[in-house]
């Protein structure tokens, strides 16, 4: 499904760890940096590497991207939609907040944005611009019963949202910052490992949002974002499993300058059953019967997760024998398909007898029971062996 690779993007394996994912980036940024690199192409491809990056270095979207490719990010995604896969819609280079991460691979806030180039690059790379929200987490804990049939639950957040005293600006009584003029940049001359750079840095005063304030807004103390909590109603899909995540679009924490909310995602923990195993959609049940029982056949009432039904062994059931129930299992996720129940005969050999019992498991021996097809076969084999 991947139409970029951004592993080989960066010259990395794809088990490589974060380290290596930083170090590679680290060298190609030096390698590619517009400022530095004026050859045919490489803006573009300063900007892919920081694509890459910027999916490889956080480990959700990471985890995303090895399960669905870039498809994923692009708009109208493979895992957009809201539904399971943790997709990210909208997403374009545009979105990546590059001025973090050389800040976070480099250090220093010589690296906090960069001089416009190639249509507005560095402009993009300003705190000014909107930033969407962080996503949030949450493990939401499910009965085996709640996993296979759905339900709805709820879940209490704490999420960082827009302040409402101050309608997120952080202040009352705004005006244009005098230190840049309304900008949020100042002109700065550093000395980089990129040699001396002339660089647009945020403005102190302001923090790059290019006014201030008179009055600071109390409640969230000039951040324009305040903590709370929220309880989020779930709806948990019928077939739900541990593997499977869930977003809600646009549910997490708020975005700066007026940008978007994150997403929440939501993972489930599902309690075991006492007597069921889950594979998939299909479950399993172990069936203990006797001896007799196996050789003889019998009926037994087993559990589904629809209700009690007789189940037929039949005569000469050997131990492990596995038998299906079409369509008694659970319903796969987004779909009308639904697995099967699977009972495995579990032939228990007795460890107490009464006099009476071994009587008649010796009247048994002696009627040779050994003139099965499989004693038979074995003994044959067994006399051409010549150790």
């Amino acid at each position: 499904m991947s139409k970029k690779d951004y592993y080989e993007t960066l010259g990395v394996k794809k088990d490589a760890t974060d380290e290596e994912i930083k170090r590679a980036f680290r060298k190609l940024a030096k390698q590619y940096h517009p400022d530095i690199n004026k050859e045919p192409g490489a803006e573009e491809k300063f900007k892919e590497i920081g694509e890459a990056y910027a999916i490889l270095s956080d480990p959700n979207k990471r985890k995303t991207y090895d399960q669905f490719g870039s498809a994923a990010f692009e708009n109208g995604g493979g895992g957009a939609g809201g539904g399971f896969g943790g997709g990210y819609s909208g997403f374009d280079f545009n979105d990546i907040d590059l001025e973090s991460i050389l800040k976070d691979v480099f250090g220093g806030d010589r690296f906090s944005s960069f001089s416009d180039f190639g249509g507005g690059f560095g402009s993009r790379s300003r705190s000014t611009r909107s930033k969407r929200g962080s996503d949030l987490r949450v493990v939401l804990d499910l009965s085996f019963e709640e996993a296979a049939f759905g339900c709805e639950k709820e879940v209490e957040i704490t999420l960082k949202d827009m302040c409402s005293s101050c309608n997120g600006k952080g202040g009352f009584k705004e005006k244009t910052c005098p230190t840049c003029g309304g900008r949020g940049v100042v002109l700065d001359t550093v000395q980089s490992i990129f040699g001396v750079m002339q660089t647009q840095k945020t403005c102190g005063d302001c923090h790059g949002t290019g006014v201030t304030y008179a009055e600071v807004c109390n409640e969230c103390r000039g951040s324009g974002i305040v903590s709370r909590k929220k309880v989020e109603k779930i709806r948990v899909p019928e077939g739900a499993d541990s593997s499977f995540q869930l977003r809600l679009a646009k549910k997490g924490n708020a975005g700066a300058n007026g940008g978007e909310k994150g997403d929440l995602y939501v993972e489930f923990n599902i309690k075991p059953h006492p007597l069921f195993e889950r594979q998939d959609s299909d479950i399993y049940l172990e069936l203990p019967i006797n001896i007799a029982e196996a050789a003889l056949g019998c009926e037994k009432e087993i559990p589904t997760l629809t209700g009690n039904v007789i189940l037929e062994i039949k005569p000469g059931t050997q131990n492990y024998t596995k038998l299906k129930l079409r369509g008694k299992g659970i319903k796969t996720p987004n779909s009308l398909v639904r697995g099967n129940m699977y009972v495995v005969v579990n032939i228990i050999t007795p460890t107490k007898l009464s006099r009476r019992q071994k009587d008649l498991l010796n009247e048994l021996l002696d009627s040779d029971l050994n003139n099965d097809d499989a004693f038979k076969d074995f003994s044959s084999k067994m006399k051409k062996c010549k150790y």
